[in-house]
C-alpha cells in the first residue's frame, strides 16, 4: 500500500504469480476489441475462410433446404418461405450477391408453382410477395454496404488521427527502451484523451504521459495541443521546469480559446507526468507530476513509487495566488529500473464487486517472482492483461500503460 504522500516503497509480496507469457492473453484483448467494434470488419472476419468470404453459403443452404422440404412434403406454404432468402443475404452479403439470391428465389418459386404439379398453384399473389421481398432486400443491402463503407472510411480517419496524436515511437528512441499500449474506452473512436511521447534533444530525452479530463474529440484536440508544445519545448528548452511551464501555458491558452468559442468543454484540465533523462544524471531523473499518480519504479531490487513532488493538474495554475514554478524533483533511478506510468483506465478499473484493480501490488508480486518482469514490454503486458481480466474487458475510461528505462540495462526481455 502507498503511504501518505505516495512515496512509500512497495515491499516484496509473497504469493503465486502468473508470469505474463507473451501472447497468452492477446486473444482476450482481441475479443474485447472485436466485441466493441460491432462493424463490417468484425463481421467479415467471422464470415471468411482463409481470406475468402463464405457469407453466401448461409442463404444458399437456406434456399436449398426450403426447396427440398417443399418437394418432399408438398406443402406450398413452405416454398413461399423463399422470400426470406434475399433478406438473409441482405444482412451478410454484398449487393450483387443479394440480387442474385433475389432472382434465384423468384425462379425457384415459379418453378415450384408451375412445374411441380403435386399441389395447387397460387398464381400472382405469391409471386408478387417473393419479388417484392427480393427488391426490398436488394435496397437494404445497398444501404447497408454504403453505411459500412462510410464507417470504414471514418475508421481510417480515426486511425490517421491516432497515429498523428500518438505517433509511433522508434525502438531505442532517445537512448530509451520503451513499451506502450493504448486502449480507448470508445471503441468506435479508437482515440481519446490519453497521450504519451518521447522527445530526445540536446539536453537529454524527455518523456510525457498524461490524461486529458473528459472524453470525445475535445479531449483529443487538447491532447494534440499539449503534445505539439511538448515536442518543441522538450527539444529546445534546457530546463525541465521551463518545459513544464510551457505545457501549463499551452493548456491555459487552449482553455481560453475553447471558452471563447462558447464550447462547454472550456474548463478541461489534464494530469500528466513529465520525466527528463539527462546524460549527466546517469542514476537519477528529473520529474514533474501534474496531479497524476506517481510513476512506479520497478527493478530487480523491488517496486516502489517514484518519490516525485506532486503539483496541480495542467490548466489549474490560476488557482494559486501567484505565479509558481512547477516543482521539479530529482529522484534516484538505477539503470536497471523501469518507470511505469498508467492512466485512469487502469487505476479505476473495477471488478464485478466494484473493487479497483491493484496494479501496484500485482506488479510488485510479478517482479518479486521473476525480476525479468521489470522489462518495459513485460510490465506493459502484465498490467494490460491484468486490467482486462479485472474489469472483464469493460473499460470505463481510456487506458494507457507506458513503461520506459535507459538503454544499457540488462536484457531481461
Amino acid at each position: 500500500m502507498r503511504a501518505a504522500g505516495g512515496r512509500a516503497s512497495l515491499g516484496p509480496v509473497r504469493g503465486r504469480v502468473r508470469k505474463p507469457v507473451r501472447g497468452r492473453w492477446r486473444p482476450l484483448g482481441r475479443l474485447v476489441q472485436a466485441a466493441g467494434r460491432g462493424d463490417a470488419v468484425s463481421r467479415h472476419e467471422l464470415l471468411s475462410v482463409r481470406g475468402h468470404s463464405v457469407a453466401w453459403l448461409m442463404p444458399l443452404l437456406m434456399l436449398a433446404a426450403i426447396t427440398l422440404i417443399d418437394n418432399a412434403t408438398g406443402a406450398f406454404h413452405i416454398i413461399s418461405w423463399t422470400v426470406l432468402v434475399p433478406g438473409v443475404a441482405a444482412a451478410i452479403c454484398g449487393v450483387r450477391a443479394t440480387a442474385l439470391f433475389a432472382v434465384a428465389a423468384v425462379a425457384v418459386y415459379v418453378l415450384a408453382d408451375t412445374t411441380w404439379q403435386h399441389r395447387d398453384e397460387t398464381g400472382l399473389p405469391g409471386l408478387i410477395l417473393v419479388s417484392l421481398g427480393g427488391s426490398i432486400a436488394v435496397l437494404a443491402a445497398a444501404l447497408r454496404v454504403g453505411g459500412e463503407q462510410r464507417m470504414l472510411h471514418m475508421r481510417d480517419i480515426a486511425e490517421t488521427t491516432r497515429r498523428t496524436v500518438l505517433r509511433p515511437i522508434p525502438a531505442g528512441f532517445g537512448g530509451l527502451d520503451h513499451a506502450a499500449v493504448y486502449l480507448s474506452a470508445d471503441t468506435e473512436a479508437r482515440v481519446g484523451g490519453d497521450f504519451y511521447d518521447v522527445q530526445p534533444g540536446p539536453h537529454g530525452t524527455r518523456v510525457l504521459v498524461g490524461d486529458v479530463q473528459g472524453k470525445g474529440l475535445g479531449a483529443v484536440e487538447t491532447a494534440a495541443a499539449l503534445l505539439g508544445t511538448f515536442r518543441e519545448a522538450a527539444y529546445h528548452e534546457p530546463d525541465l521546469a521551463t518545459v513544464a511551464e510551457r505545457l501549463e501555458t499551452r493548456m491555459r491558452r487552449h482553455r481560453e480559446h475553447t471558452a471563447a468559442l462558447g464550447r462547454s468543454d472550456g474548463d478541461r484540465f489534464a494530469t500528466a507526468v513529465l520525466v527528463g533523462f539527462r546524460p549527466d544524471l546517469p542514476d537519477a531523473v528529473e520529474a514533474v507530476v501534474f496531479g497524476h499518480e506517481s510513476p512506479l519504479a520497478a527493478g530487480p531490487g523491488g517496486v516502489r513509487y517514484l518519490p516525485a513532488v506532486g503539483g496541480l493538474p495542467l490548466g489549474m495554475s490560476d488557482l494559486l495566488p501567484g505565479p509558481v514554478a512547477p516543482p521539479v524533483s530529482r529522484p534516484d533511478l538505477a539503470v536497471d529500473e523501469t518507470l511505469l506510468v498508467v492512466t485512469d483506465g487502469v487505476t479505476e478499473a473495477r471488478d464485478a464487486e466494484g473493487c479497483f484493480y491493484p496494479h501496484a501490488d500485482q506488479v510488485s508480486r510479478a517482479v518479486a517472482a521473476d525480476p525479468s518482469n521489470a522489462a518495459p514490454s513485460r510490465l506493459v503486458a502484465l498490467v494490460r492483461d491484468g486490467t482486462l481480466r479485472h474489469c472483464r474487458g469493460r473499460l470505463s475510461d481510456d487506458t494507457t500503460v507506458f513503461a520506459v528505462r535507459r538503454r544499457g540495462g540488462p536484457a531481461l526481455d
